[in-house]
């Protein structure tokens, strides 16, 4: 099979970049030969040429998602930067909200929304929060968003639960299953999933007190960045906390926000 040109490369990169926002500059060639090649091989397509030619004969496909999964799948595992969650335990039990609704925009799997679950049922369990508290996951990938929505986990992704959220909240596979953990319905009844393209429009979801938006900005150039941050803010209320990852650095937008941790913020009161 032949190599990916830089022509071609450049020309993938365009292609992704008009369709959902991703951004590949010319150090990315490597890391998009090495994710794409395996798929080509499994196809038995000879080329990249011929890959770009049927990703781009239909943007809304399988394939181009296929494409768009293996060049922005990383790993994730459940309270990932566990800073964020302790920030917002203590935020949570100085504000005593009898409703909460949470945004979880690149849910991925959904490792990060049911992990703000079991923070959640754990407060309502202490009287810390009321009963009426719910969370969306959105990611634009159908395949993922599949995955989360059966809401089954191998055992390694949860190695930071602590043994009491695993007894509460986690069914442990047997037989055919070990070393799966499937998350307890009494959370999964909670967590609702849809897919969604941070890089297109949003119609009304909120509004949200908590919006997490993390590891998914690096995918994106800097004024993409800044669009996307300050679409998602739209559906946020004012005094909402924001979280991004907290490698991804200073968040650009126009929304005011104060800082208040690393990738941790609070959405301006409105004048």
């Amino acid at each position: 099979m032949s190599g990916l040109s830089d022509g071609t490369f450049r020309e993938f990169a365009a292609l992704m970049h008009a369709a959902v926002g991703l951004s590949f500059n010319d150090s990315k060639k490597a890391l998009v030969s090495s994710r794409l090649t395996p798929r080509l091989r499994r196809l038995e397509i000879e080329d990249f040429d011929a890959y770009l030619a049927l990703i781009a004969g239909d943007p809304q496909g399988e394939e181009f998602q296929t494409a768009v999964d293996l060049l922005t799948t990383n790993e994730t595992y459940f309270f990932r930067e566990p800073a964020h969650y302790e920030l917002l335990q203590r935020e949570l039990l100085a504000e005593r909200p009898r409703t909460l609704a949470v945004w979880s925009a690149a849910a991925s799997f959904g490792d990060e929304a049911y992990s703000t679950a079991m923070l959640l049922a754990d407060l309502q369990q202490q009287g810390s929060i009321g009963a009426d508290w719910t969370i969306l996951g959105t990611d634009i990938s159908d395949r993922v968003l599949r995955s989360a929505c059966a809401a089954v986990y191998p055992q390694e992704r949860l190695r930071d639960v602590t043994p009491q959220r695993l007894k509460r909240y986690c069914l442990r596979g047997e037989g055919e299953s070990e070393g799966l953990v499937q998350m307890h319905p009494k959370l999964s009844e909670r967590v609702r999933f849809g897919q969604l393209n941070l890089c297109q429009p949003i119609e009304t979801i909120g509004p949200f007190d908590v919006v997490f938006l993390r590891n998914v900005l690096i995918y994106f150039d800097a004024e993409t960045k800044r669009a996307v941050v300050d679409r998602v803010l739209t559906q946020l209320r004012p005094g909402g906390l924001f979280f991004t990852g907290t490698a991804e650095g200073r968040v650009s937008c126009a929304t005011p926000l104060q800082a208040l941790a690393p990738g941790a913020f609070r959405k301006a009161l409105a004048a």
